[in-house]
C-alpha cells in the first residue's frame, strides 16, 4: 500500500508538467475500479456521494464527508483530492480548523471555493474568499503535509458567469498560497486559455461534465493541467439505473438489463482488488 506522504509527493509531481484526467469516484467501488484504468490520482465529488446516500448535493455533515474522504483514501494507492466544499465554515479560523481535520484523513490535496451556500448571495466577497484561502494555506503549511491547495471560483456555477470578476479571483486566490486554480463551468477555448493565461505558471483544472466535443490532448493544448468530471461519472451511472428502473416500471420491459457486466466479473475484479483493512 502506498504511504500517504508518498501520494501527497506524487501528486505535487503531476502538478508541474504536462496535462492528467483527475476522475471523480463517489465510493470505495468506484474509486478502486478508476485506479484499475491507470488513471494517477482520484478526485471525490460531493454531488455523487450525496447522491449515493440519498442527498441533494451540499447537504451532507462535515464528519461525514470526512469519514468519505478516510475510506477514499484508504482504499486506494494513488492520491485524491478532497472537494472539500467551502470548508465547511464561513470564517478563516474555523475553515483552517476543518482543513486541518481534512489533512489528517489522508488526502493528498484539496480544494476551497468561494460559494456561501446562498444562493441568493452566492460569492463571499473577495477579500474574504481570498482570507479564507490564505487561512487553509497556513493550515497546510504549520501541517508540514505537502497536500495541494486547490483555489475555486465558483461564479459560474451559481448565476455569476463574469470571466472578467472569475480571474481576478483566481489571481487572488494565487496570491494567497493556492497551489492549482479552477473555475468550473468555463467551457469555450477562449475562456479556458484566458484562465491559463491569467494565473500561469501556476496550474489550471478543467471541469468537464459534460460532452463538448473537446479530448484531452484538445484540452493540453490550451495550457490545462487537471481534468476532471465532477459529478458526470456519478449521474452516468444513476441515468442508466432510472433509465433501467423506469422501464420497468412503466413497460414491464427488462430490456435495458442486457449486454451489462456480469455479477461474476465484478466478483473477480473486487477480489482481485479489494481494499487492505485497516
Amino acid at each position: 500500500m502506498a504511504s500517504v506522504e508518498g501520494k501527497r509527493i506524487a501528486f505535487a509531481e503531476l502538478h508541474k508538467t504536462g496535462c492528467f484526467v483527475i476522475p471523480n469516484p463517489w465510493n470505495v467501488g468506484t474509486a478502486l475500479y478508476l485506479q484499475s484504468l491507470g488513471f494517477p490520482a482520484l478526485a471525490s465529488t460531493s454531488s455523487g456521494h450525496a447522491y449515493s446516500l440519498g442527498f441533494p448535493d451540499g447537504a451532507l455533515s462535515r464528519d461525514v464527508v470526512l469519514a468519505h474522504y478516510a475510506d477514499l483514501a484508504a482504499a486506494t494507492d494513488i492520491p485524491l483530492n478532497a472537494d472539500f466544499e467551502n470548508g465547511y465554515a464561513h470564517e478563516p479560523d474555523a475553515l483552517a480548523d476543518n482543513v486541518r481535520l481534512c489533512i489528517a484523513t489522508g488526502v493528498a490535496g484539496l480544494s476551497i471555493e468561494d460559494f456561501t451556500g446562498d444562493e441568493s448571495n452566492p460569492l463571499y466577497d473577495l477579500d474574504k474568499a481570498a482570507a479564507r484561502v490564505r487561512a487553509a494555506r497556513q493550515a497546510i503549511d504549520k501541517s508540514g503535509s505537502g497536500v495541494l491547495l486547490t483555489g475555486r471560483a465558483e461564479g459560474f456555477l451559481h448565476g455569476r458567469p463574469d470571466l472578467d470578476e472569475a480571474i481576478r479571483r483566481l489571481t487572488a486566490f494565487a496570491e494567497a498560497g493556492a497551489d492549482c486554480l479552477y473555475a468550473p463551468g468555463i467551457k469555450t477555448r477562449e475562456q479556458i486559455e484566458a484562465v491559463v493565461k491569467a494565473v500561469a505558471p501556476k496550474p489550471v483544472n478543467l471541469l468537464m461534465s459534460s460532452a463538448t466535443g473537446l479530448t484531452v490532448e484538445d484540452i493540453a493544448g490550451m495550457g490545462v493541467r487537471r481534468i476532471s468530471v465532477g459529478g458526470a461519472l456519478a449521474r452516468v451511472a444513476m441515468d442508466a439505473f432510472i433509465k433501467a428502473a423506469t422501464l420497468i416500471a412503466d413497460d414491464g420491459k427488462f430490456d435495458r438489463l442486457g449486454g451489462i457486466v456480469s455479477g461474476s466479473e465484478l466478483d473477480g475484479f473486487f477480489a482481485r482488488n479489494k481494499p487492505s483493512k485497516q
